[in-house]
């Protein structure tokens, strides 16, 4: 029998105190028949909770914000944002919570947050509910980019709710238990200028600092200073993802996180074959996000907000266009000195090896990789044997090693240090067609796949004959590979 007892589970309020102009109390609707399809027990440890209490019901309680501390005041968040370069003034919260924050045993504050808990006054036309594979796709790749050491939000739980859901098919419901360094975004400082009150957004840029770059408030120059910080934390966030060949598929200034960390999972893919031109997205018809375009849409982000943070950057205007200025443009070499120190541990170099030698080797290198159709994420893993003298292992991961000679033969003179690779070079990644398989057996209540996936994405690096299938390219036959937003 069961001794386990309800933890002292604490869920602070900070973002609802300071900035209640951005926050609407809310309550989130109750699930029929809620039941824990997968829950993080490793995170639930690293926040102080005891995965034995969240497996019960005040625990899904919780997890599904019906039962929540009486102290507790879940929210929905004001937010603005350019989606696909739009500008829409006032998006928010449509389906999800913020039921507070939790002070881990480390002391770091994290936001536990709801996607799917119901209709909220920001739901627009939307039933404010999701499904049971999109939430289970956010956890699965969220998790996998946090073995890869990406920094993202993450997947406490996803419980499905015993409520069917409509989309072009009737769906079984589910609710995804988020936890984030915050949810604050750059749409979230365009919704506090588009207010007008620049003392609303003094205080946001001062809730920003206190909780993600508490160096700035040391400064003469606070607000610019956290402007110069999430710049930084941006370039070498979407370095990460170029460099493991993520697509974000949806990088909307909604999407973007003042904490640096990845968000928002929707339409998200990982490359099978290298292309810069790749689109998975389906409402994605030009091709704004694909994904060689990320960095300049990340840029082109920072510079949003940049404009929304103006009014505090100087009392004069064209002084604090220059700030403005400054800070975006350093976002340029930023993500260069990071992509490019990415890719010399990828390239197992040595630190001798100039740094615009590796940028050319590398340059060259996916030029081939793209003129030669080859899986990127099999490629760079076979280097580690290539360098230990196994040229045919370039060929078994699908590259022509007769194409590739001549790079091969200016690389490996550099003598590129093999184990080094192998720790930076995954041998697993979330395969597209993988995750839908998964997906597509959990929605028939069938979650065997999943926890496979699971156990190879979590633990990206080590080869296990017993996951030899989840290592492989995808089939050649596959086709167009698509992924949808709003689901």
């Amino acid at each position: 029998m069961s001794t386990s007892t309800r933890p002292a589970l604490v869920l602070g309020g900070q973002f609802a105190a300071e900035l209640s102009e951005l926050a609407i109390p809310w309550q989130a609707e109750a699930a029929p028949d809620p039941r824990i399809l997968v829950l993080n027990e490793p995170l639930a440890t690293e926040l102080g909770l005891d995965p034995e209490w969240l497996r019960g019901a005040e625990g899904v309680g919780l997890l599904t914000g019906r039962s929540v501390p009486v102290d507790a005041t879940p929210v929905a968040q004001a937010y603005a944002g350019h989606q696909f370069g739009a500008y829409s003034p006032r998006l928010g919260d449509g389906r999800a919570l913020l039921l507070g924050e939790v002070l881990d045993p480390a002391g770091r504050r994290r936001d536990l947050h709801l996607k799917g808990s119901g209709r909220t006054p920001f739901a627009r036309a939307g039933d404010g509910l999701a499904a049971v594979g999109p939430m289970l796709r956010e956890h699965v790749v969220s998790e996998a980019m946090h073995a890869l050491g990406i920094p993202t939000t993450r997947s406490l739980a996803v419980v499905a709710t015993g409520r069917r859901v409509q989309r072009e098919r009737t769906l079984p419901g589910a609710v995804l238990a988020r936890v984030a360094g915050s949810h604050l975004r750059v749409g979230t400082f365009q919704f506090a200028r588009a207010t007008g009150d620049v003392a609303l957004l003094q205080r946001l840029a001062d809730h920003a600092i206190d909780r993600h770059h508490p160096e700035a408030a040391g400064t003469d120059d606070r607000y610019a200073a956290l402007l110069r910080a999430v710049v930084a934390d941006q370039a070498s966030l979407v370095a990460r993802w170029m460099l493991v060949g993520f697509v974000h598929g949806v990088m909307n200034t909604d999407n973007t996180t003042i904490s640096g960390e990845t968000i928002d999972y929707g339409p998200c893919a990982f490359l099978d074959r290298y292309d810069p031109a790749t689109v998975y997205s389906s409402i994605d018809t030009a091709g704004r996000y694909a994904y060689g375009n990320q960095p300049a849409v990340a840029r082109w982000n920072l510079a949003r907000l940049a404009e929304a943070m103006l009014p505090l950057l100087h009392e004069e205007q064209d002084r604090a266009v220059e700030l403005a200025v400054e800070a975006v443009d350093a976002f340029v070499p930023a993500y260069g000195a990071s992509w490019t120190s990415g890719m010399r541990a990828r390239l197992g170099l040595p630190e001798q090896v100039a740094s615009g030698d590796v940028g050319s080797l590398a340059e060259e290198l996916l030029g081939l990789l793209q003129e030669h159709r080859v899986d990127h994420t099999a490629f760079f893993r076979s280097l580690g044997a290539v360098a230990r003298g196994d040229t045919g292992a370039a060929r078994r991961a699908g590259a022509d090693e007769a194409a590739f000679d001549a790079w091969f033969g200016r690389w490996l003179p550099l003598r590129p240090d093999a184990a080094s690779m192998d720790l930076v070079n995954p041998v697993h990644i979330p395969r597209n067609h993988l995750v839908e398989e998964a997906l597509d057996a959990a929605v028939e209540g069938d979650l065997t796949l999943v926890h496979r996936l699971l156990e190879a994405v979590t633990d990206p690096y080590v080869e296990r004959p017993h996951l030899e299938r989840y290592a492989a390219p995808a089939p050649s036959d596959l086709g167009p590979y698509r992924t949808f937003c709003g689901t």
